[in-house]
């Protein structure tokens, strides 16, 4: 959520990000109900103020049938600001954030920028693969069985490849929990951030939906999953639980940064893409992630999120996947992000680059809305937020379809064999 005064004293960048990010919010209208919710509010203040002042001392007749049109008149008022507050309220929540300097100006995914390519895109001496068909051949991805136990979009991951899946796991959080390994990342990258390691948490799957909306990331409801006899949503990502964790909280400003990495299973009922992808696990309704979430001083954000680009750079280039990093324009972001930067590693079995990582720099857009401060000064202020992918499975299909042989097998890249008890393929 954007500071109301924000939106007062520069409407015109409002309305440009309104139209840049395609949500359908009318700002003049907001600036009309919050002008007359402010005259409502001075109303009452001033009626109660003369409330107070004419019931001291005894009263007249005519003083308690005054002071009985002054309660009236008052109560009316309140019932007009509820009905008021009400409605800006609703319209402050679809007011989404102002995007960076330096996030290109689009209307979809067309308008992303290139912002760098790394490792080279290996030739094969055979037409390679798509990763469900080697998951298929080696019998560890199994679509068809979980399609008769669960329906589309739902796969079985079985021997190597689940055991893949908790060695990338566990070679991320080698790397997070790491202030030594960090700080060799920082080096690296010429960055100016604290080498605060990460903290491992396992969070909860289930939101309660005031909590989702604070976190900005409720909409579109279509693909959220709802319990509705617990009134609960299936988380879509750790981010969720993660950060909405510290809400109407201060957090120490000497404990900022604050890092957490958190393990879950991710829900998505992927109502969009119908017909798209239907293959394999890389777009499916359930599948596990890694993500990194941090709580920092405003100053610090984008910094912050230049390191947390950096460790996931790090980590794709251990594995020696090639990769490209892409800065999201205004209209592929989502609404609570000030700045987006995708990671896409190549699938040769695709014969294309594909999304596997995302990082999302919210300022004080989710901070506001779920009250998590610091006090700096004797004045409190709100914390800005990050998101990111560490690892998910969209990697393992990178991973499969890059280190293929001719053979039909899967070499296991060498940074998480020692997670694998040495096992160097899938066979």
């Amino acid at each position: 959520m954007l500071d109301i005064k924000f939106i007062r004293d520069n409407p015109e960048i409002v309305k440009e990000a309104v139209k840049n990010k395609k949500a359908n919010v009318d700002v003049d209208e907001l600036l009309e109900i919050d002008k007359k919710r402010r005259q409502i509010m001075e109303s009452s203040e001033s009626l109660k103020a003369e409330q107070n002042s004419k019931s001291k001392g005894p009263q007249s007749p005519e003083g308690i049938e005054e002071l009985k049109k002054i309660k009236e008149k008052f109560k009316e008022l309140e019932g007009g600001l509820t009905e008021i507050e009400k409605k800006f309220h609703e319209i402050m929540l679809k007011v989404p954030n102002i995007p960076s300097e330096d996030t290109p100006v689009g209307v979809d995914e067309s308008g992303n920028k290139v912002i760098r390519q790394v490792g080279k895109i290996s030739g094969f001496p055979f037409k390679p693969k798509e990763h469900w068909e080697l998951g298929q051949e080696l019998d560890i991805l199994d679509s068809e069985r979980a399609a008769k136990v669960s329906g589309a979009r739902f796969v079985y991951m079985k021997g190597g490849l689940a055991l893949m899946e908790f060695a990338l796991m566990q070679y991320a959080l080698s790397v997070l929990t790491d202030s030594g390994q960090l700080k060799k990342i920082i080096k690296k990258a010429k960055l100016d951030v604290p080498d605060t390691p990460f903290i491992p948490v396992l969070p909860p799957v289930f939101i309660k939906p005031d909590v989702f909306q604070k976190m900005g990331r409720l909409e579109p409801k279509e693909e959220r999953y709802h319990i509705s006899s617990d009134n609960l949503y299936l988380i879509g990502s750790a981010e969720h639980t993660l950060g909405s964790m510290h809400m109407d909280e201060f957090i120490k400003i000497e404990n900022l940064p604050l890092r957490y990495v958190g393990f879950s299973t991710a829900f998505r009922r992927e109502a969009g893409s119908y017909g798209k992808d239907m293959k394999g696990m890389l777009r499916v309704h359930q599948f596990d992630k890694l993500e990194m979430e941090s709580f920092t001083l405003p100053e610090d954000s984008v910094k912050e999120q230049d390191f947390i680009v950096a460790i996931q750079e790090y980590m794709i280039q251990d594995l020696e996947l090639p990769y490209q990093v892409v800065a999201i324009c205004s209209g592929d972001m989502g609404a609570p992000d000030a700045r987006q930067i995708d990671i896409e590693t190549w699938m040769p079995g695709q014969n294309k680059y594909r999304e596997t990582h995302t990082s999302d720099l919210m300022t004080d857009f989710q901070s506001r809305r779920l009250a998590i401060k610091f006090k700096r000064d004797n004045k409190s202020e709100f914390v800005h937020m990050n998101d990111a992918t560490a690892f998910a499975g969209r990697t393992l299909i990178a991973i499969m379809e890059n280190y293929q042989t001719e053979k039909g097998t899967v070499k296991i890249p060498k940074v998480l064999q020692k997670y694998m008890g040495g096992l160097e393929a899938i066979q």
